[in-house]
Formats: structure tokens, C-alpha cells, sequence
């Protein structure tokens, strides 16, 4: 058996949690078949029962707006993709980006069709700021996608409830596999030469926010939250790759106005590598994730696996990796309002926020004993081996079928 994993983002290109995913996936699979990677880059490598080649990024010959060059140039490679010809037994899609590929290679190859969901364009509107009529496009490629595939992948619980009001998927056709954590990798590592060289005082106790400038992670909400931290600890921003320029200055700004009432604010802007995130989560006090979309969160997951308590939105597929009061706190997001992702009283969010982050960085016992709790759950749950039986389980059947 030999799958074909279509994606946007593989290394050394990652700047998420869907290419966090293919990475290890792509990895676990390769022990029990024969796994074929195209993603969007140059990248070429040939391992054992791992081969991956990346297709071009760049766009020199589009002349539509800016915004349209990345749905657009998705589109071309996903052209290129089946171009290439498939010897796959089936397709395995990642992110929307790869959805239009997966179709082709369905209808033009005759393979079957498996899409894993990391997240959903109808619940993140703030991408039309990043794509104008391109969130049309992706809203199209998405639907159309999830409601010929053979099979579905829900990275959570939440997530396949979320495919079943959203679009017209049979629901024997929707399996749960959660992400998972590299436990070997992702461990308790002290490295202050790393800390120091990111700007961070290892010496000096730190809050720590990892992820991307984007209105899906909340940032806004914990910049606003720094008002009700208490003083005598550092609050530690590794948060780059804005989506628009507007949520770039949007952030300058929330960052300045935090700086007047506390003045240990670090902010990282560039994306670390994965040695540096794995420094930044052993040394932290407490990681903060405040996101108001979250299909899985693996952020939370690196976390714990780090042994670190997360204090996090109670959204999405982030219930189903803390467990409120044993690996952290979870933090209920206020009732919605005209925009379905802004919080009607987001100062309130904002505070209670604060007061776990508070509550935690006051009583190092506590969190001591928590980060531990999130260690051991993610051992017994989240290891990419048992992911990737149970996804290559799941290419058996559908082949049988």
C-alpha cells in the first residue's frame, strides 16, 4: 500500500500546526508503508519508504491582486501535483490549500480520497482581510472537497460535530484521529543559552505565548490581559508571521499600550526553530493559550509534553488535551455577539485570563504538579506511533470498501 500526502506546509517550511502534523505523520506511516510527500517548496528526499518533493512557490507571472496570488498559486500547484503523475493507492489531503489537488487526482486517477481537518474555512471569516474574494474560493474548494471524500479525519471531537452542522458528510464517513507529540523530542529540556540568546532572562520566572499573528490564535486577548498580570515575572510573546498588515500594526500598538503597565514584555517576533520553542516551553511558568478557533491546538500538547501547565480558551478540540484543574486551567470564552469571533465582553476574558495565569505563577507547587499531570496524559494519549496505526487502520478499510 502506498499513500500520497498532499500539503502545503512540510519541513523546512512550517508555520503551523497542520505542518507540525504531516511532518510526524509522514514519518509514522513510513514504518508500516510506502508514503509519497508534495507539498508547496523546493524540498526533494528520498528515505526509506519516505520519498518528498516540493513544487515551486513562487508566482512571477500572476498579475491578479496580491491577495488572490496565494489561493490562486495553490491552485496551480495543485494542478502540478497530478501533473506529476500518482502511483498512490489513495490521496490524503491537509489543509484546503491541497483540496483542489485531491480532488483531481480522485476523478482524473480513480483513488480514494481522505482529507484530515485542521480547521474549517466557514468558522475563520477574518481570512477574507487575508484573501478578499480568495476566502470565496476557499470556502468553494473546501465543501466541495469534504463532500466527495471518501473519508474524513477529525483532529477532534469538536472538530467532526463542526463537519456534521457544516457541510453534507455522511457521518460513517468521519473517523476521530487527534494530533499527536513526538515524546522523545518534545521533553523538559533547560537550555539558558537559548533563552538568552531569544532575549529571555532564564533566571527570572516567564509566561509564554507561541503561534502565529493571527485573529484565530486571540493574541489580542492575552496583550490585553498583560494590565491584570501581576508584576515579577516576564511575559514572553513568541509571535510572528502576521496574516495582513493591519493585524501587524494592530499588534505594534497592543504591544506598546501593555508596555505602560508592565515592563517585562518579550516579544519574539520572528518563527523559532524547534529546538528554541522546546527551550521556551521547559523554561516557561505557565504557556497561555488564548485562541477563540481551535480545532486541536497542538501548541498545548508541545506544552505539556514539556511539562509545563497551559492556562487556555475553553474552545474547540483544546477540551479534549487540558483537562481543566489537572494539567491547567481552561478559560470559558464569553458569549458571542455580532461577530461570532469577538467576545462580547473580551476585557472580562481578558481578566479572567490573568487570574489563572496569576493563580499559577504565585504557587510554583502547583504548577509543578500540573506541568507533571500534563506530561503523563500526553504519554498515554498522544503518541504519533499509535496515530499513524490508526490512520493507516483506517487507509485499510477504506481500500477493502
Amino acid at each position: 500500500m502506498k499513500t500520497l500526502l498532499l500539503t502545503n506546509e512540510y519541513p523546512p517550511h512550517i508555520y503551523g500546526g497542520a505542518g507540525v502534523h504531516v511532518d510526524y505523520l509522514s514519518r509514522g506511516l513510513a514504518k508500516l508503508m510506502e508514503v509519497e510527500v508534495r507539498c508547496f517548496g523546493e524540498q526533494k528526499e528520498e528515505l526509506p519508504n519516505l520519498s518528498v518533493r516540493g513544487f515551486g512557490t513562487g508566482t512571477p507571472s500572476m498579475e491578479c491582486p496580491k491577495a488572490l496570488q496565494s489561493p490562486l498559486g495553490a491552485s496551480r500547484r495543485c494542478v502540478d501535483f497530478n501533473g506529476a503523475g500518482i502511483s498512490a493507492n489513495l490521496v490524503h489531503c491537509h489543509t484546503w490549500y491541497t483540496h483542489l489537488g485531491g480532488i483531481m487526482a480522485k476523478l482524473n486517477y480513480g483513488i480514494p480520497l481522505v482529507i484530515t481537518v485542521h480547521s474549517l474555512e466557514p468558522l475563520r471569516p477574518w481570512k477574507r482581510e487575508q484573501l478578499g474574494g480568495g476566502y470565496d474560493f476557499s470556502l468553494w474548494v473546501e465543501k466541495t472537497a469534504l463532500e466527495m471524500a471518501d473519508a474524513v479525519i477529525a483532529v477532534s471531537e469538536e472538530t467532526k460535530r463542526d463537519v456534521l452542522s457544516l457541510f453534507n458528510v455522511r457521518e460513517d464517513r468521519i473517523s476521530v484521529i487527534h494530533n499527536g507529540i513526538d515524546l522523545g523530542e518534545y521533553k523538559s529540556t533547560r537550555d539558558d543559552e537559548s533563552l538568552r540568546a531569544l532575549g529571555v532572562d532564564p533566571k527570572r520566572p516567564y509566561i509564554l505565548f507561541v503561534g502565529r499573528i493571527t485573529r484565530q490564535k486571540g493574541i489580542i486577548h492575552l496583550v490585553r490581559s498583560i494590565r491584570h498580570l501581576n508584576p515579577g515575572f516576564q511575559v514572553v510573546l513568541c509571535a510572528g508571521a502576521p496574516d495582513t498588515p493591519g493585524i501587524a500594526a494592530e499588534m505594534q500598538q497592543a504591544i506598546a499600550a501593555a508596555r505602560e503597565y508592565h515592563g517585562e514584555i518579550i516579544w519574539i517576533e520572528k518563527m523559532v526553530t524547534r529546538p528554541e520553542a522546546i527551550a521556551l516551553y521547559s523554561g516557561a511558568g505557565v504557556f497561555v493559550c488564548p485562541s477563540i478557533y481551535e480545532p486541536f491546538g497542538i501548541i498545548n500538547l508541545e506544552a505539556m509534553a514539556c511539562g509545563t501547565p497551559v492556562v487556555a480558551s475553553a474552545v474547540g478540540g483544546i477540551k479534549e488535551v487540558v483537562v481543566d484543574g489537572e494539567t491547567g486551567y481552561l478559560v470559558p470564552l464569553k458569549q458571542m455577539t455580532e461577530s461570532p469571533f469577538e467576545a462580547t465582553e473580551p476585557e472580562d476574558f481578558a481578566a479572567d485570563l490573568a487570574a489563572k495565569v496569576n493563580l499559577l505563577m504565585a504557587d510554583p507547587e502547583l504548577a509543578t504538579r500540573m506541568g507533571a499531570a500534563g506530561r503523563r496524559r500526553a504519554e498515554e494519549l498522544f503518541g504519533w506511533d499509535a496515530i499513524a496505526r490508526k490512520t493507516e487502520g483506517l487507509y485499510r478499510n477504506l481500500l477493502k470498501s
